[in-house]
């Protein structure tokens, strides 16, 4: 069985909100302008995300989460998060929420943060741990997993 990749877990969520906030599933905690900020965090998600993949571009690394990693990134956004593309998707996510200012399209957020915390992460945390050795565990120690 091919393994769900976080970008289409991402979009699955991502489309979930959009399809309960259009059959009606709606609760509107947020008076006007909030839902406005919702639309920056989406942007600012997007942003950090669409960074960190581009600096594991340039460092000509894989990128994919079941793959090994070639090269340790511990510069630019990693030197401040371990997992700076997760913090965008999940940031992205709960601006989208905010931005569809609908609290059931919270669940997908939540959805995505579980999935990455307690699958993906674990998984490339083991996986570079057991590539980079010590280099990855001194890493570790000097930057936080999410900020």
């Amino acid at each position: 069985m091919r393994r769900l990749l976080p970008p289409a877990l991402w979009l699955i969520c991502l489309a979930a909100m959009g399809a309960a906030t259009a059959a009606g599933l709606v609760i509107r905690p947020l008076p006007a302008p909030w839902p406005l900020t919702g639309w920056l965090l989406f942007a600012l998600g997007f942003g950090l995300t669409f960074l960190a993949a581009r600096q594991f571009r340039l460092a000509r690394t894989n990128i994919n989460t079941f793959e090994a990693p070639g090269t340790l990134v511990t510069t630019g956004l990693f030197a401040v998060s371990r997992n700076p593309m997760y913090l965008g998707f999940t940031l992205a996510l709960l601006g989208a929420a905010i931005g569809l200012n609908n609290a059931w399209a919270l669940i997908p957020a939540v959805i995505f943060f579980l999935v990455a915390a307690l699958h993906y992460i674990p998984y490339e945390e083991r996986a570079a741990a057991a590539i980079f050795g010590e280099a990855y565990t001194a890493y570790c120690r000097r930057v936080r997993r999410w900020i």
